[in-house]
């Protein structure tokens, strides 16, 4: 079961064998810190969410539905003049998605940034 008194945090970062040995020390060096993993070294998922506020006009807004369906995204919220949209998967999968709503009409982008989680042993 969880630990109510205990947060995990996953922090995901890029760099060679050193900057990721000198991350990881400077975590053990915090107090609080119990473990510190580094999950690429194994199996692991990792996926980012972006929230995306779409100019939908009446001449755009069946290409942003198509282009949303297309990437397994969803409308979340609408109003008269925009949509919501909300994409997640791997951060080439929201790029891709960025790069084709972009001359549509974005207004906003909100990202989670990337999160990671290793794969559980399969036995």
């Amino acid at each position: 079961t969880l630990d109510p008194q205990v947060s995990c945090l996953t922090l995901v970062t890029r760099g060679n064998e050193q900057i990721i040995e000198q991350i990881m020390k400077q975590l053990h060096k915090l107090i609080d810190v119990i473990k510190v993993s580094d999950i690429s070294e194994g199996e692991y998922v990792e996926r980012e969410m972006v929230l995306i506020r779409m100019k939908a006009e009446a001449g755009t807004r069946a290409e942003v539905l198509r282009v949303i369906d297309i990437f397994r995204g969803k409308v979340v919220d609408v109003s008269p003049t925009s949509y919501t949209v909300e994409i997640t998967g791997s951060e080439s999968k929201v790029r891709a998605v960025i790069d084709i709503l972009r001359p549509i009409g974005i207004k906003e982008i909100v990202r989670t940034g990337t999160v990671a989680m290793a794969r559980a042993p399969k036995k």
